[in-house]
């Protein structure tokens, strides 16, 4: 069985490691613990494959920039035939606290751009969303400089630890099933 991994992000040197960039983030750290898998450029993403419990995970990081992932997620769904209750987003969350971590079964994109485009282009939003909040520590009107920047230092040192948790997450979404994922690590006090 196939599942659809996309991490949210824009490419380019200037958004490495931003809030908005923690989906890549979380799907590079997810590939790394595989000695197997390996980003490879490809058709509108980076994409690598890894197993793990007899299931088969396409990751990608689509190269369409955030506000553009619908184009390059319906193209991998349809090359690697993956229905979308298959498909899982990681994407970056203002209206979570940082370190909040959410497994959603389906929902709107909650003024997301990224997740407005891939449900404008798929026709839904019946799909997984792994949310991860950085908060919202910006004044009005500093929204893009906020989502753009980067992670304070004192936030930085609980990345690795909460990025693991995400791919912990991801796995268990294929090995277990979205519910009994969400059960598990929902409940948890993840801030």
């Amino acid at each position: 069985m196939k599942y659809l991994i996309v991490g949210l992000g824009n490419i380019g040197d200037e958004y490495a490691h931003t809030r908005h960039n923690i989906g890549f983030d979380v799907v590079e750290a997810l590939v790394a613990r595989n000695e197997k898998a390996v980003f490879k450029q490809e058709r509108l993403a980076f994409k690598a494959t890894l197993k793990y419990a007899g299931k088969q995970y396409v990751l990608i990081k689509p190269t369409t920039y955030v506000n553009l992932s619908g184009k390059a997620v319906a193209y991998w769904m349809q090359k690697e035939k993956i229905p979308v209750n298959k498909i899982l987003v990681v994407v970056d969350d203002i209206a979570f606290p940082f370190g909040t971590i959410r497994l959603k079964p389906k929902g709107g994109s909650a003024g997301h751009n990224g997740l407005e485009d891939i449900e404008r282009t798929l026709g839904t939003s019946n799909y997984a969303k792994l949310r991860f909040g950085i908060g919202k520590n910006f004044e009005m009107g500093h929204q893009v400089d906020y989502v753009l920047g980067q992670f304070l230092p004192e936030e930085q040192e609980q990345l690795p630890k909460l990025i693991q948790q995400c791919g912990d997450i991801i796995l268990s979404f294929g090995k277990i099933g979205l519910s009994r994922t969400m059960n598990l690590f929902n409940t948890k006090d993840n801030s």
